[in-house]
């Protein structure tokens, strides 16, 4: 029996034997395998925080001045043409914010829904403007543009970087018009086509610096410049609380003038736009719209927002 137990004995030693050392060796390979997995993911965590870090920085590097554009609006049948149409230039400005100010008593469902799909970062405001002062002849848009810079004053402050642009809703703006504005330090100007009666107007420059005007219409004017010709550092608007467009006393075609003889001096206004030879919006204004064959009765059943 001794002799038949370690006869089987020794046969199957070498086959445990066997068995074991290749448990071993794969036992250290898995050991391996998942040594080398956790370093090889520690090292492209790291090399994904120095890809964040790296972003970052070069993020911070090329943070540009925000452009706030104020824009007055009221209803009529034009309305959402005209914001479209400025919708489609502002939403390629980059950090861009766009106040919109309706002349009503309440934010109305049209100019809501087409500022929430308008792809543009905005702030929506209304208020409005007393009869008496919508006469003909009457300065247009002041308690809009006031209510403005009213929010401006109250929600931002010495630490935001930016700059301030009337942009009403009857103009065409260029693109480059905004990179030009972009650099304003105090006051900058430039030209504005398609006003006062003339191809263009246009501050006159020499050397650097803005000596008169070239217009159509009261050149005696200290500021002779349309409201879309002239952009403020945020941080001039800031400190200068009481500078607003003018109510009582005021003339049309001169809201430019007042506003701008509170917060600078001719001489400190800086030329952009090639030194104001270039013209990069045009006060264009929509045909007045025909709706004489609009039907008193037996409207369309179906309500379409226009």
């Amino acid at each position: 029996m001794k002799s038949l137990f370690y006869s089987r004995f020794f046969i199957l030693l070498p086959w445990v034997l066997i068995v074991i050392i290749m448990i071993d060796i794969d036992t250290k390979r898995s050991s391996v395998r998942n040594t080398a997995h956790f370093y090889l993911s520690r090292l492209g965590s790291a090399q994904r925080e120095v890809r964040t870090v790296q972003t970052s920085s070069a993020t911070n590097r090329t943070v540009l001045p925000t452009i706030y554009a104020i824009t007055p609006t009221y209803s009529r049948a034009v309305q959402k043409a005209e914001l479209t149409r400025l919708a489609n230039t502002f939403r390629q400005v980059p950090q861009f914010h766009w106040i919109v100010v309706e002349d009503s008593n309440a934010r109305t469902e049209l100019v809501s829904r087409f500022l929430a799909r308008s792809g543009v970062q905005y702030t929506h405001l209304h208020i409005f403007t007393p009869r008496r002062f919508k006469r003909t002849g009457m300065p247009r848009a002041t308690e809009q543009r006031n209510a403005a810079l009213g929010w401006l004053r109250m929600h931002r402050s010495s630490k935001d970087n930016g700059v301030v642009f009337f942009a009403d809703d009857d103009n065409t703006y260029s693109l480059e018009l905004f990179e030009e504005m972009r650099s304003t330090r105090r006051v900058s100007v430039w030209p504005v086509g398609l006003v006062g009666g003339r191809r263009y107007e246009r501050p006159l420059v020499e050397k650097g610096k803005v000596v008169g005007w070239y217009t159509g219409w009261r050149a005696d004017r200290p500021f002779a410049i349309d409201m879309a010709g002239f952009a403020v550092n945020l941080q001039v608007i800031l400190a200068n609380p009481r500078a607003l467009f003018k109510r009582r006393g005021a003339k049309p075609g001169m809201q430019e003038s007042d506003f701008l003889k509170q917060i600078t001096r001719v001489e400190d206004l800086e030329p952009k736009a090639n030194n104001c030879t270039q013209v990069l919006v045009w006060h264009t204004r929509t045909e007045k719209v025909n709706l004489g064959n609009e039907p008193k009765r037996h409207q369309d059943s179906v309500f379409i927002e226009v």
